[in-house]
């Protein structure tokens, strides 16, 4: 019988395994997951999770049963050692093999450590799975004054849930500037307000040179000198794509797993999809590698038609959400390469959006707390993305109207 196997059972690698049987393949489906829990929702661990509105079992995206009834065979607490692509096999770490027909990686990322001494203290917490969530919400309950190391969305997303909770907050940035790679520099200025005005204390252009552990607090000292005292340090530095099991199969990775438009490795047997991949989407002219539930499921649908040699284009558009105090941001496109931007409302609590424009087309745009102009912006950026640049900044006009 057919073998199609999926290593890595996060968001992706559950979707391509559903994908697979929903569009009828009938062979046997392994889903290879190195955690001990089921595939579970990774966004609400940095929100409602740390606040403890939901529980673990809550983020799990199907029941217990699901897998059996799908005829999946989900195996935890596994971990791949090796791929053989030349006899299509891998190795687990129990030292035993397994055959497949068609491979996909979906191997996720794991989070940048912070290189400094005193940083393995285990007062010094990370964010990335349901394990590091629990330990850091432990941690958050005994906390007085909390240090977020990392101004991008996982550490403003940290502070705020640590702010709500009542605790001292500092957050540490390397950069000039809030969600410096991700937003234009307004937006920036929003967000920093929005943490300053809620208590938060922010550091930009400060780079961690140590920590220095104590009985009773854990130091965070800068280059320059200033000295932080903590009870609890998160740190939010970013992500590294999972590709060591890709390279040392001869895989061509750089910067992430390199797949084209079809989910299709240099390998013809072998798709990839998720947060390991750099990809080639059709709506945008430069392949990149991008961290959202968006990117993880579209692509992961596209990797499932490929492997059953129904290949069908990736051409989806992007979205991305973040979720800070009573403020929610809601991304769509790529900003990266855009020459002016277009603001349509006033920058303020009341919301508004920031059209990102290279020559005459949109895009990429941000929206804070106006939903209906992000869903609008979806349509945008997939019918082209060119529109009148005056009717844009006119509140008063319905953005549907402008691309229809």
């Amino acid at each position: 019988m057919t073998r199609h196997v999926i290593i890595g059972a996060g968001q992706a690698g559950l979707q391509v395994a559903e994908s697979l049987r929903k569009e009828g393949f009938d062979g046997e489906v392994v889903l290879i997951g190195d955690e001990s829990s089921a595939p579970y929702q990774r966004p609400p661990l940095s929100k409602k999770y740390l606040l403890g509105e939901v529980t673990a079992e809550r983020l799990l995206f199907r029941a217990a049963d699901h897998y059996a009834r799908q005829n999946i065979d989900l195996r935890l607490d596994t971990r791949v050692t090796a791929i053989h692509p030349s006899n299509h096999t891998l190795t687990l770490a129990d030292g035993t093999h397994l055959e497949w027909d068609r491979l996909a990686l979906t191997t996720g990322a794991r989070v940048r450590r912070l290189d400094v001494p005193g940083a393995a203290d285990p007062r010094v917490h990370v964010l990335r799975g349901v394990e590091d969530a629990e330990s850091l919400r432990q941690g958050l309950e005994r906390a007085a004054r909390v240090v977020v190391i990392g101004g991008g969305f996982i550490g403003l997303e940290v502070a705020a849930i640590a702010r709500k909770l009542g605790r001292e907050v500092t957050v540490v940035e390397a950069q000039s500037r809030l969600l410096p790679r991700v937003v234009a520099p307004l937006v920036s200025t929003f967000f920093h307000e929005l943490h300053t005005g809620h208590g938060v204390r922010i550091l930009l252009e400060q780079q961690v040179a140590a920590l220095v552990p104590a009985a009773d607090t854990l130091t965070v000292q800068t280059v320059d000198g200033t000295s932080i005292p903590a009870d609890l340090v998160v740190v939010g530095i970013g992500v590294i794509p999972n590709t060591e099991l890709a390279e040392a199969a001869g895989i061509v990775c750089e910067a992430g797993i390199v797949v084209d438009e079809f989910a299709r490795t240099s390998h013809p047997h072998i798709v990839s999809a998720g947060d390991c991949t750099r990809h080639r989407n059709l709506l945008f002219a430069a392949p990149h590698r991008l961290e959202s539930v968006q990117n993880a499921v579209d692509q992961a649908k596209v990797a499932a038609s490929t492997m059953l040699d129904a290949p069908v284009p990736y051409a989806q558009v992007p979205w991305f959400w973040s979720d800070q105090y009573d403020v929610k941001l809601q991304m769509v496109g790529i900003s990266a390469g855009h020459d002016s931007l277009i603001v349509r409302g006033v920058p303020g609590p009341d919301g508004f959006s920031v059209f990102y424009r290279s020559g005459d087309r949109v895009i990429a745009v941000d929206s804070i707390n106006k939903p209906a102009e992000h869903m609008a912006a979806r349509k945008l950026i997939a019918a082209g993305g060119r529109c009148d640049p005056e009717r844009l900044t006119d509140t008063s006009t319905d953005l549907k109207t402008l691309f229809q």
